[in-house]
């Protein structure tokens, strides 16, 4: 079985990997990380028949859009919760429209 630094320069030799939905990579992200990280990420992207780099891309990709995701939910949450408690602590005004609905309601019910 290839390890993934051979995996990888094997995507370099076909073209995989150098692109990323159909735009060149032209920026660069670097990191330190211990032999024990740096270990655990090339068995991760092995297992999975990739290359270290599409690994750790697409993991990083995925954990930012699961912090956005949340941190929308949490602030839509937050603004419906306001929103909920404003109406409930200042309802609108019962229009004349509302009135007559009650009032044939009762008529047609007996209620």
């Amino acid at each position: 079985m290839p390890t993934a630094t051979e995996k990888q320069a094997a995507g370099k030799r076909t073209g995989h990997g150098a692109m990323t939905a159909g735009r060149a990579r032209s920026e660069r992200l670097e990191a330190r990380i211990s032999a024990e990280q740096k270990q655990l990420i090339e068995q991760a992207a092995a297992l999975q028949g990739r290359s270290v780099t599409d690994f750790v891309l697409s993991s990083l990709q995925d954990a930012a859009r699961q912090t956005i995701e949340a941190h929308h939910r949490l602030d839509l949450s937050r603004r419906d919760s306001e929103a909920f408690v404003e109406a409930l602590l200042n309802p609108p005004a019962v229009s004349e429209r509302l009135h007559e609905t009650v009032r044939r309601y009762r008529d047609a019910t007996g209620a």
